[in-house]
């Protein structure tokens, strides 16, 4: 069991992370690649994954163990920015905690030992080192993690909007006994089930809530207690108290689409995907060319489109957000863009 002992300083240092962490996926969905737990949410994507790995698990597999201690180092801070940010932290690891790392790995987690062989490079700091280890946890994250990263998100979204609204409802204290079953508030003291025996003392320090998609059944906190204290806990899945939602590449369908800005308006946001003239807007949707620039110019009022004069007529073309929106993108609007797009979505005959 894992006890976290809590301080009235640290009840008023809570924090819930604002974003999934990329590297904590990363690592945690390399375990759920390994097991045969939750088929019905992950049978899909470990084929799927399986099939679009290209040697990456070899070194992976190296560093975290099916169970027990992996490297405090794999999950930097920074993970929660995006994979680039916490790759460049990765990068410049101190040799020291590299070595002390894989020492606690070589010996499964209990007490100072020295890296195995296959590690010294690592541990040494090297470049070509770290350069094999970041390749690969980019191009295991590019397999398993980034065609998934919408699901994810949205998955961990909604964990988050459940325990701000237990925050707000009771603050600290309702917060801490929302969290899912492996967890119990016992003030001042959380207890988690936990593969081994320990305390961890916040003594000040706050605690930062992460909710993670491949985090299951108990919650994961770093092995270092100098460490800012992390507490990894596993969301619910969508449907996962009758049938679970199997994990899928999120894609923006034509129905779904066609709901959010009405079907006209949806043919005409794909129509000008590959860049078209009002006049060839028109004959492609069917719609009179009045019609077309109409709804091309709520499109580019909501920010989706781009129109440019071009000789005597005019080149419409997406812009990022309307590329993204299109396909399912995992990139959130910004505020402006986000009542853009909806007035996109209410304005007009879009149908």
């Amino acid at each position: 069991m894992l006890r976290i002992h809590f301080t009235g300083r640290d009840l008023g240092r809570i924090r819930i992370a604002a974003r999934p962490d990329a590297l904590w996926e990363t690592v945690l969905s390399f375990h759920r690649l390994r097991d045969k737990r939750s088929a019905a949410v992950f049978g899909e994507w470990r084929r799927e994954t399986r099939a679009r790995l290209n040697g990456e698990g070899r070194l992976l597999a190296s560093l975290v163990p099916v169970r027990g201690y992996f490297p405090d180092f794999l999950t930097p801070p920074e993970g929660v920015c995006g994979m680039e940010p916490a790759m460049e932290a990765l990068r410049e690891t101190p040799e020291e905690r590299l070595r002390r790392d894989l020492g606690l790995l070589a010996a499964g987690g209990h007490g100072p030992h020295g890296p195995a062989p296959r590690h010294e490079g690592l541990a040494a700091g090297r470049p070509r080192a770290l350069g094999d280890l970041i390749a690969a946890l980019r191009g295991y994250h590019r397999a398993a993690i980034a065609p998934y990263w919408p699901h994810i998100r949205a998955q961990i979204e909604a964990d988050r909007a459940a325990r701000g609204r237990a925050l707000l409802d009771g603050g600290a204290d309702r917060l801490l006994a929302s969290l899912p079953p492996a967890m119990r508030w016992r003030p001042p003291v959380l207890e988690a089930d936990y593969p081994v025996d320990r305390d961890l003392r916040l003594d000040g320090r706050g605690l930062l809530l992460l909710p993670s998609f491949f985090c299951r059944v108990t919650p994961v906190a770093f092995h270092d207690p100098e460490l800012a204290p992390v507490l990894v806990y596993p969301v619910q899945h969508s449907g996962e108290s009758a049938a679970p939602a199997p994990l899928r590449p999120y894609a923006a369908g034509v129905g779904s689409l066609g709901k959010l800005v009405g079907q006209t308006r949806s043919a005409v946001l794909r129509t000008i995907e590959g860049g078209c003239t009002t006049g060839e807007l028109a004959r492609r949707v069917g719609v009179s060319p009045a019609s077309a620039s109409q709804h091309a110019s709520v499109l580019r009022d909501a920010g989706l489109v781009v129109t440019l004069r071009h000789g005597s007529a005019v080149l419409h073309t997406l812009t990022p957000l309307g590329a993204a929106l299109l396909h399912g993108g995992a990139d959130v609007p910004p505020p402006a863009a986000a009542a853009g797009l909806r007035a996109a979505a209410t304005s007009g005959t879009g149908r």
